[in-house]
């Protein structure tokens, strides 16, 4: 971190802010004050200064009534005479998010803050579908209905708005549903599908994917550009004369032309450039500071991290596939490619402390680890790329932006729910604060209340119960019966199960949806075959029993117990070893039946139903933990008390040791004991389930930046420990 202490003196001149301490009314007016103060005229009351701000991150807006302008498709035609610009419940069913309902959610929960007297909400990126024209219109629309209340927004870029830097019209999606419950592709001008004039394509660039001019020139009213309306505002560009802030120097700073840096795929170019950097390209970054009331600073950054890949060619920076993915980069790579944001934070951060501010700032990625503090565990026991760990920053990225002093950040993009802290030998104290996505299970907002600039309490505010959820159910059941009676072999792999049709609220629909989610997607995407295999398989009662069973049988012979065996492998997922067993098929039998007693006696010892765990499913297992992993603590209510008890109850039952099974060539041995691999396996599952759903309070809590602490509040959550 020298490198940004370093570096102050060059750059630091540009953040010198001296007028603003003590923020009055006097600096609506101007930095040194008004030949009018001592006057006897009545003057206008201010405002009471406003320390509370919300966060909802990942809205992943889409506008379900959109207009797909200049194409021959309006939507799918509703009973009420509307037409619904939708995608199919299978591709929601198949996403790490919903489409269509978060349209209900996000006004639902911009209603919800309103009653409760929030005036400032900041989107912590993703707040659209890709950043196309039809959503971010629609967006639009329903901010400005807001603001009409009173409510001012603040936005922050995602990996979705943008998806590159440069508009992209190529762009567009294959799911929307089509008419009679069909799939229909709608994509930009310049598909090749439209430039071939393909019958079953519907054309306009209201798909086309938005870069960061034209976001800007669409959405700079929202933070993104310096307003009347504030008491500061700056970029890490910005340089006002004598440090004295001024409207109109600010807004002729704030084009992307004068908010722009050198990028090489190796690091940050331009004044931190080193020999050897290669593939350097220029490109914007939107990150701003905003003083919207006195004392408050909100300080939004922009983590897209785009890296100029081989492909790269100065002369064509547009052209498709000239930058990676900011998806996996966010704080790991702005550490290295954006060292002069990283010393404007540190600026800000010192600032803010000298002049006593409220400071909070938000980005889309999260500065530390999110799965409290479960990564290399999840790491060892699910498949390679599982659960989208390259997204975890390193414990030197969090080292890093806890260095600068900043205290407080809220992020988004993983769509979790959850809190994490990292304190350094030099007094630095960062938390970071996972605001959840308002498009999948677990679906809340955050709440931060800043009690002085050292003590803040952030509430976490679910949306259970939103209304019109359910109003397009109505087309997903023509969608359902379309595939259903459709023999088209992609139609057929499209099915689902219509039970989530009956889902009583948002709560439950979203429960439901990320069950679905599960089996259609994350059991065959995170989890070993053999994994799968038992996850899949038993209910609470049999995973119990199999953590007490002692066996020679082994896995080649569970084959010859037919229908009697609770655990059915894949052929596929085993490497036949060729060897029989040493006993018996017959014996696992009574082997069974013994490690069923010692279970049945450990739960009779913990005051749980060994029968009432017989009725949880494999199904609600695989999906409980899914839940969890993303939802943390807020899952365990939903579970309810006896379920965390069964839970409790497993994650304690395992042996002290066990033995790591015989794999080969990548394939668990046919010749492991059918205890081992579960035992082995399965002990880590539940000690990770624990970890996700027990970690730092992360509902209702208090963060005291000066003793370093995190304080739950009000009613807490369940919990495993």
């Amino acid at each position: 971190m020298d490198v940004y202490a370093n570096n102050f003196g060059n750059i630091g001149r540009y953040w010198k802010l001296s007028c603003l301490a003590g923020a009055t009314a006097v600096l609506l007016t101007a930095c040194g004050g008004s030949d009018r103060d001592n006057s006897t005229e009545p003057k206008p009351q201010e405002p009471d200064p406003i320390s509370s701000i919300a966060f909802m991150a990942d809205v992943h807006f889409h506008d379900v009534y959109g207009d797909l302008k200049n194409s021959s498709f309006k939507g799918v035609p509703t009973a009420d005479g509307k037409f619904a610009t939708i995608r199919t419940m299978y591709a929601q069913l198949t996403s790490t998010r919903l489409f269509n309902e978060n349209y209900f959610a996000f006004r639902a929960a911009l209603d919800d803050a309103l009653a409760k007297g929030v005036k400032f909400v900041a989107f912590p990126g993703d707040f659209s579908d890709d950043g196309q024209p039809m959503n971010v219109g629609g967006f639009q629309s329903v901010l400005a209905e807001y603001e009409k209340k009173g409510m001012r927004f603040f936005i922050a870029p995602g990996n979705h708005d943008p998806v590159s830097p440069y508009d992209n019209e190529e762009a567009g999606k294959s799911d929307f549903m089509g008419l009679g419950g069909t799939t229909q592709k709608v994509f930009a001008n310049k598909y090749s599908g439209c430039l071939n004039a393909e019958a079953d394509v519907v054309c306009t660039n209201e798909m086309m994917e938005l870069g960061y001019a034209s976001l800007l020139k669409d959405l700079g009213d929202y933070g993104l550009m310096p307003s009347v309306n504030d008491i500061h505002w700056e970029t890490p560009f910005s340089h006002y004369k004598d440090g004295k802030y001024d409207l109109e120097t600010a807004k002729a700073q704030a084009g992307l032309d004068q908010r722009s840096y050198e990028i090489c795929k190796e690091g940050e170019g331009g004044r931190f450039k080193q020999a050897g950097y290669t593939q350097c390209a220029t490109i914007a970054d939107v990150s701003y500071l905003v003083e919207p009331s006195p004392g408050l600073w909100v300080l939004s950054v922009d983590a897209n991290v785009f890296v100029p890949t081989d492909k790269f060619d100065p002369s064509n920076p547009s052209q498709s596939g000239s930058f990676s993915g900011a998806g996996n980069a966010g704080w790991n790579k702005m550490v290295t490619h954006k060292r002069t944001v990283m010393a404007w934070i540190a600026d800000v951060s010192a600032r803010a402390k000298a002049q006593n501010k409220k400071l909070v700032a938000f980005s889309h990625y999260p500065t530390m680890d999110f799965y409290a503090n479960q990564t290399d565990a999840i790491k060892g026991v699910f498949k390679s790329g599982a659960f989208q760990t390259a997204r975890v920053p390193e414990q030197a990225t969090a080292a890093a932006v806890a260095a600068t002093g900043l205290p407080l950040h809220i992020g988004g993009h993983m769509h979790f729910n959850g809190t994490n802290d990292y304190a350094d030998s030099q007094g630095n104290y960062l938390v970071n604060v996972q605001s959840p996505s308002l498009a999948v299970y677990g679906a809340a907002y955050k709440i931060v209340n800043f009690d002085g600039p050292r003590k803040v309490d952030i509430q976490t505010v679910a949306l259970n119960n939103v209304p019109r959820f359910d109003e397009l159910f109505p087309l997903y059941q023509m969608e359902y019966g379309y595939v259903q009676n459709s023999t088209n072999s992609d139609d057929i792999k499209r099915r689902w199960d219509k039970g989530i049709l009956s889902s009583l609220n948002y709560g439950d629909f979203t429960s439901r949806y990320f069950g679905e989610l599960s089996r259609m997607r994350f059991m065959d995407e995170y989890w070993p075959c053999e994994m799968k295999d038992a996850a899949m398989q038993l209910n609470l009662a049999q995973m119990l029993t199999m953590s007490q069973l002692s066996t020679y049988v082994t896995y080649a012979q569970l084959a010859e117990l037919g229908d009697s065996a609770p655990l059915k492998p894949t052929a596929s997922c085993l490497f036949n070893s060729g060897t029989a067993g040493t006993v018996s098929a017959a014996q696992f039998a009574a082997d069974w039946a013994q490690a069923e007693a010692k279970a049945k006696t450990l739960a009779a010892q913990q005051g749980v139903s060994f029968d009432a765990m017989a009725q949880v499913s494999a199904y609600t297992f695989y999906g409980d933990f899914h839940r969890t992993v993303y939802a943390g603590g807020l899952s365990l209510n939903d579970m309810g008390k006896e379920r965390v008890e069964q839970y409790r109850l497993l994650m304690d039952a395992f042996p002290a040791q066990t033995t790591a099974p015989l794999m080969v060539n990548g394939k668990l041995s046919d010749a492991n004991w059918v205890s081992v691999p579960f035992q082995h396996q399965f002990k880590q599952v539940f000690s990770i389930l624990r970890g996700v759903g027990s970690g730092k309070p992360s509902d209702h809590f208090v963060v005291d930046f000066d003793a370093q602490s995190l304080t739950q509040t009000g009613s807490a959550s369940l919990s495993f420990n």
